[in-house]
C-alpha cells in the first residue's frame, strides 16, 4: 500500500487526476504526458509546485491503480487535500489530459464520470469545460 504519511498538496491532487486520466487506459500517450508538463509548467496554480514531485505522485497514483480499491483510494486523498474552490480546475485539468490525443476512449470517458461524481461539478458546468477542452485539442 502505498506511504500516505506526507498529505498531499492541492497541486498534488490536480497533478494526481491528471495522471490517473492518463494511466486510465493502461497507454500513457505522449500527447497527454506533454498536455500535463504544459499545465505545470504555465498554469498559475502550479507556481510554487516543485516539479520535482511529479514522479513521486505519479509513483503514487500507479501503486493506487493496482490495488483492489485504488480509485476510491484515490478520490478519498483528492476530496481530502483539495479545496472545493479547486475542484472545477481539476476537472478542466483532467478533460484536457483526455482530449491530449484527440480520441476518448469508453475507459478515459468513465473515469471522466467518476470524476465529476466524486467532485460534485454539475452536469452543465461539466458540459462547459467537457466542451471547452475539445475545442482546444481540434485538429484540420
Amino acid at each position: 500500500m502505498p506511504d500516505f504519511s506526507h498529505p498531499m498538496t492541492p497541486q498534488d491532487c490536480l497533478v494526481a487526476l491528471m495522471i490517473a486520466v492518463s494511466a486510465s487506459d493502461e497507454n500513457l500517450r505522449t500527447s497527454e504526458l506533454v498536455t500535463i508538463e504544459r499545465v505545470v509548467n504555465h498554469l498559475p496554480v502550479f507556481a510554487e509546485f516543485d516539479q520535482d514531485r511529479i514522479s513521486t505522485i505519479s509513483k503514487t497514483v500507479f501503486d493506487l491503480f493496482s490495488e483492489e480499491d485504488g480509485l476510491d483510494a484515490l478520490f478519498g486523498l483528492i476530496r481530502e487535500n483539495l479545496p472545493e474552490a479547486l475542484f472545477e480546475t481539476a476537472y478542466a485539468l483532467a478533460c484536457d489530459v483526455a482530449a491530449a490525443d484527440g480520441s476518448l476512449g469508453d475507459v478515459e470517458i468513465r473515469l471522466l464520470e467518476e470524476i465529476r461524481y466524486e467532485l460534485a461539478i454539475p452536469r452543465l458546468n461539466a458540459a462547459a469545460i467537457e466542451r471547452g477542452a475539445r475545442a482546444r485539442h481540434m485538429t484540420l
